[in-house]
């Protein structure tokens, strides 16, 4: 599993009021809770763009004054307007004690419905699993491979490994295969003549 790591300059200053600050000071402010104590930190938006404006699961390895704890990134206020960053939470991960992430879905093998001309649509591209640090995966996979045009593979088909646990609905879609307008014309002209 990839890990991020960031440098954080501790803030002093809590609330709004410390918030502001680290605004005015052109970093944004953070939190890492989840441990013995909450730490307050700042960091540059150039180095944390790699972690916040990617699409894959990484590891943060926070390093606060030379004392370096292991986290997820938990959550992100961005300006309504602006769409700067305003605010990020990061949970601290302790061993043993169970975490809610969210984990990209990775589509496997070569479905039968997509050789024959159909397109993979995906309906959910990340998913929500529990599990221990331990047992932290950067991703869940769902093999495709026995899928025929018009079919959907659900939730329950995904390959998790063992300690971790998915929280959606077992029978939730996570994908079908479309079948391309130019076979269901051929299929509806082929039925009104009678072959």
């Amino acid at each position: 599993m990839e890990i991020f790591k960031l440098q954080g300059e501790k803030r002093e200053n809590f609330g709004k009021k410390g918030a502001k600050q680290a605004r005015y000071n052109e970093t944004i402010p953070c939190v890492l809770y989840g441990g013995e104590e909450s730490s307050f930190f700042a960091v540059k938006p150039m180095e944390i763009k790699d972690l916040v404006y990617n699409h894959t699961f990484k590891l943060v390895e926070i390093n606060l004054e030379g004392k370096k704890t292991k986290a997820i990134l938990k959550d992100i206020q961005f300006h309504p307007v602006t769409d700067n960053i305003l605010h990020i939470d990061f949970q601290e991960l302790v061993d043993g004690r169970k975490i809610k992430v969210s984990v990209p879905v990775i589509y496997t093998g070569a479905s039968k419905g997509v050789k024959e001309g159909g397109a993979l649509m995906p309906l959910m591209r990340k998913v929500i699993i529990k599990t221990t640090p331990e047992k932290l995966v950067d991703n869940i996979k769902a093999d495709i491979s026995s899928l025929g045009l018009g079919q959907s593979i659900r939730v329950k088909s995904l390959i998790s490994p063992e300690g971790v646990q998915v929280m959606h609905d077992e029978n939730t879609p996570l994908a079908f295969i479309e079948i391309p307008r130019s076979l269901k014309s051929a299929k509806d002209a082929a039925t009104k003549t009678g072959k």
